[in-house]
Formats: C-alpha cells, sequence, structure tokens
C-alpha cells in the first residue's frame, strides 16, 4: 500500500513523473472486458469504479482459446522477473513449450527477488536492462522508475492507447487503473499483471468456526467498541487464549485514516495531522494495556500458527492470506477451522464505513526502449496471450504446463507432475503478463462463496483516495520523510502499549519540523496545485 513514488535527483531532464488529468486520459487504453470464459459467481460493481474478482468454484472444464494462431514471429529475447523460490534449470521442457506457443525464444532469467531492488538499479546503471523486465511498484523509488521511464524503458502509447488495445484482446480486459499505474509523464510504459478491481490494504480476520460456537456472528460488530468488548470477552489468558493479534494496519483506517493525504478545504493534510489519528492510537494502546492483544505480537513475534491454534481468534492481514493453503494449514491445526472476515467498520458505530483503495496492481512490466516497433508489436502480442483469461487455453499452459507432461487433472484441478514442480514456475511469464485475478479454491467451495460474499457486501465501502494510483517522482531528500520511519516506529511501540499516543505526538512534531512540512508543501506545490488529486 506504500504511495507510488521514485526519487528522480540526478536523473536526466525529461517530461516524466505525475500524470495530468486530460494527459492520461489520452494515453491510457480503452477497457473492454472479456466474456471469454464464465464465472460460478460473477463481478460486482461498486459505486466508485472498484469491482468485485470473480467467482470459480471449479476449474473450468471447457478450455476456450483466446488467441488464434501462433502470436510470434520468431523473435529472440531475454526476460528478467524475480522470484522468491527455486530457479528452474535454463531451457528445460516447460519454457520450450510455452516458446513453441508463443512464437518466440523468449530466455527467462528469474533473479532473486530477496535481493532485486538492488540487482535492478545496477543493471539499469549499466545500461543492461533486458528486453522484458519485471519492476514490482513497491520498488519504484529503488528502481527509480521515473527515471527509467523514456530512456531506458520503451512508451506504449502509441501502441496501446485509446482503441488501439482492440489489437490485443486479453490486454484490453484488464482494468483502467491498472495501465495508470504504469503510467509516467502522461505517457503508458507498463504492462499489468495480477491486477483487480477490488485493491485494499487488508482486513479483520476472526475464527469463524470459534465464533460460532460461542454464538457470535460477524454482523454484530459495528464499532470500535464492539471489538474491544469482544476482546474482554474472548480473552482467557490463564488458558492461553487472547482476542488479538496485531491489528492496527488494517483495524486504524476504521477512524475514517486515509492511506496518506487527505484534502481539507483545499489545503493538503498529512494522516498524522488528523485528530482521528491520534483517537485510533488511543483506542490500540488501551486494547494493548488491556491486555487482549497477544504477548507475542507485543514482542514482535509474528506466527500464523498462533491463529490456527486458536491462541488468538483475530488479526489482521492482507487478502492473500485467504486461500485454499490458508485451510490446509488451518484444518491441519483444528479439523473445525474456518476463516471469517468481518465486514469493514466505522469506528464510531454510526458514520460510513469507508476503506481507501490502493493500487490496482503492483507487479507491472515494462519493454526496453532499444527495441524496434515491430519487436515491440511482437512483444504485446506475447503479452496478449501470457494475459489469457482464467481457465482458458493459454492460461492453463502458462500457469500449469503441458497436459500429461507437467500437470494432470486430478478431480477437475491442474495437478503437477514431478517435472511440473521441477519446471513450471509461476514467477516467470506470469510475471511479463496476467490475466485480472479471480477467486478460486478448488476443492473447497466455502473459501470462494465466503469470499466473493464478503468483497460484495463491501465494494461500496471503497473509494479513491487522495493521489489514488498516481506516479510522483519525488526529489531524494524528501525520500526519507515520506517513509517518516521514526514516527511509524513509534506509533508501532503505542499500539503495543509500550508507549503513549503523546510520545507518537512528539515524534510526529519532530518529524514535522525535520522535513514533513517540506514535504507536505512539495506536495502541494508539485503535485496537488498541477494534477489534482487524483480521486
Amino acid at each position: 500500500m506504500a504511495p507510488l513514488l521514485a526519487a528522480c535527483s540526478g536523473a536526466p531532464r525529461q517530461k516524466t513523473g505525475t500524470n495530468t488529468k486530460t494527459g492520461l486520459q489520452a494515453a491510457l487504453p480503452a477497457h473492454v472486458p472479456s466474456t471469454a470464459v464464465t464465472p460460478d459467481i460473477p463481478s460486482v460493481t461498486g459505486g466508485t469504479g472498484a469491482a468485485t474478482d470473480p467467482g470459480f468454484l471449479k476449474y473450468p472444464s471447457n478450455r476456450i482459446a483466446t488467441v488464434s494462431g501462433v502470436p510470434g514471429k520468431g523473435g529472440v529475447y531475454t526476460a528478467v522477473t524475480p522470484l522468491w523460490g527455486t530457479v528452474p534449470p535454463a531451457g528445460n521442457s516447460f519454457y520450450e513449450a510455452v516458446n513453441k506457443a508463443l512464437g518466440v525464444t523468449l530466455t527467462m532469467k528469474p533473479a532473486d527477488g530477496n535481493n532485486y531492488a538492488t540487482i535492478i538499479p545496477t543493471m539499469a546503471a549499466a545500461k543492461r536492462l533486458p528486453d522484458w523486465i519485471q519492476l514490482p511498484n513497491w520498488w519504484n523509488s529503488n528502481f527509480n522508475l521515473g527515471g527509467l521511464a523514456g530512456t531506458q524503458l520503451a512508451d506504449l502509447t502509441p501502441y496501446l492507447a485509446g482503441d488501439k488495445i482492440k489489437k490485443y484482446p486479453n490486454l484490453a480486459a484488464l482494468p483502467t487503473g491498472a495501465w495508470q499505474a504504469g503510467a509516467w509523464g502522461d505517457k503508458l510504459y507498463g504492462i499489468p499483471g495480477f491486477s483487480t478491481g477490488f485493491a485494499v490494504p487488508g482486513a479483520i480476520f476472526y475464527r469463524r468456526d470459534v465464533f460460532d460456537a460461542k454464538g457470535i456472528t460477524a454482523d454484530q460488530v459495528k464499532s470500535a467498541d464492539d471489538l474491544m468488548n469482544l476482546g474482554k470477552e474472548l480473552t482467557d489468558a490463564k488458558r492461553g487464549v487472547w482476542a488479538f493479534d496485531d491489528v492496527w494496519t488494517y483495524l486504524s483506517i476504521a477512524w475514517n485514516i486515509p492511506s496518506g493525504w487527505d484534502v481539507q478545504g483545499g489545503k493538503l493534510v498529512h494522516k498524522y495531522e488528523l485528530p482521528q489519528f491520534l483517537e485510533a492510537l488511543d483506542w490500540h494502546y488501551r486494547l494493548a494495556k488491556a491486555g487482549y492483544l497477544h504477548p507475542d505480537a507485543i514482542a514482535g513475534r509474528e506466527d500464523a500458527t498462533r491463529f490456527y491454534a486458536g491462541k488468538v481468534l483475530m488479526h489482521g492481514g492482507g487478502l492473500g492470506t485467504w486461500n485454499l493453503t490458508d485451510h490446509q494449514s488451518g484444518t491441519a491445526a483444528d479439523k473445525n477451522y474456518r476463516r471469517g472476515t468481518f465486514d469493514y467498520i466505522a469506528a464510531d458505530g454510526a458514520s460510513r464505513p469507508r476503506m481507501f483503495m490502493g493500487a490496482s496492481t503492483s507487479m507491472i512490466s515494462y519493454l526496453n526502449i532499444n527495441l524496434k516497433p515491430a519487436q515491440i508489436e511482437e512483444l504485446l502480442a506475447v503479452a496478449n496471450y501470457l494475459a489469457a483469461p482464467f481457465g482458458s487455453t493459454e492460461y492453463t499452459l502458462v500457469n500449469y504446463g503441458v497436459e500429461g507432461v507437467h500437470h494432470t487433472m486430478k478431480d477437475g484441478v491442474p495437478t503437477a507432475t514431478e517435472d511440473g514442480k521441477k519446471f513450471v514456475q509461476a514467477q516467470t511469464f506470469p510475471f511479463l503478463a496476467s490475466p485480472p485475478s479471480v477467486l478460486s479454491n478448488p476443492g473447497v467451495d466455502s473459501i470462494t462463496r465466503d469470499y466473493a460474499a464478503w468483497e460484495a457486501a463491501n465494494v461500496n465501502a471503497l473509494y479513491k483516495p487522495v493521489f489514488w494510483n498516481m506516479n510522483i517522482s519525488m526529489p531524494r531528500q524528501l525520500a526519507s520523510a515520506s517513509a517518516a520511519q521514526a514516527v511509524e516506529d513509534t506509533i508501532k511501540d503505542c499500539y503495543h502499549g509500550k508507549k503513549k499516543p503523546s510520545d507518537v505526538q512528539a515524534a510526529i512534531a519532530t518529524w514535522k519540523a525535520g522535513g514533513g512540512d517540506r514535504l507536505k508543501q512539495w506536495m502541494t506545490d508539485n503535485v496537488l496545485n498541477k494534477y489534482g488529486t487524483g480521486q
């Protein structure tokens, strides 16, 4: 959920960075949703442009081909993606099969994801970026993305803007917000992957099976006071049970705290300056001091097994936690395990619940500026193949390999063979381009149904925050003020009950004097006054 910031100090003078409203509209591709594959649970659109992820209760058995023929024309290219796992051997049967289907020789060179933020700047400094590269946007400042756009990364606007995208139907189906995340200076550079219309920081989860057994339902929780009362009711330290693990990151938003900035009376206000920020801190401080927070959480020790074992009954987390793997881990510890998720609430129990939207994607790939126009068109056709919808012929090959070689269909689900386990890696081809996200947990329909119902119930709480999906090129000297690490450390100590809200106030005052006020002035002069809020 970090803002998209790129430190451009020392970068060549050019028009990169924040987009204008009219310029961005001209650069963005048209959006044409795909109807190639029909989900079991259709997407629901909210009032602010948010949309729920479609749900699939089973893997599509009638796998449709969405691309006719072979997209490539025999080109030879290199691609680099981050990988958090074992690097497959080069030239393996999976790479060969996908390259054959793509009609190109795309040499995949996965790099260590743990060191990616230092590997790529070294390559960029030497001007040795590959033909196609994945650059996760949470590292935009490390990559100096605003400086690379237009100097080392290709401008895709002439190929994809407006109706030109219709040449690539699977790319046209990607949400507009995802394309916006890869736009710099009114030009389009990035190809989005793993996009969603329901981008949120996370939620507060609870042990639904335990709550059901106690006769507690999620709809009884409408305010922060209700949660505090649950803390008292559910905590039993003598039995080793605490109501809460850490919840600040995802629950504090219930006090209507924005992602970073708000505009009030036409003036920019940082979240630290809002009175409700201290109100939220005070509540979380009291939660910890009341003894309702697990001691290991207070000590900063994260461990998901506490939730599986029923040692904590509520915790905050990203929505990626809610999946089949989680269900398997939970039921291994307790056969009755079932994850539940509270609807978004307003802390006072009376106001309208609000949850700010995050970037529509965090995984974006880019093409090298040295590629010729025909090569860019060839790789865009390849990207169109890679972005084929969930369950299609193309998707199945790119994500599971060749049936009978890399996977077999077991109970209707693509299941890896030994070769599949060795060679097929989701952090390679799908990291270059992929379709919009879906909800699918084959074999456990309750997860997909619960998740889809929760998204539908909360889609109208979502709103676009100030500077939503805007790429902002910020001077390097202001980057530390934006991170505000000393304040964040004090906040953590406060919601763990180790420091008081007054200590956070003091840290904020120091931050403002040491760079926070300069940051706000810079954002006002260079972003708000020139480009607006992005909402």
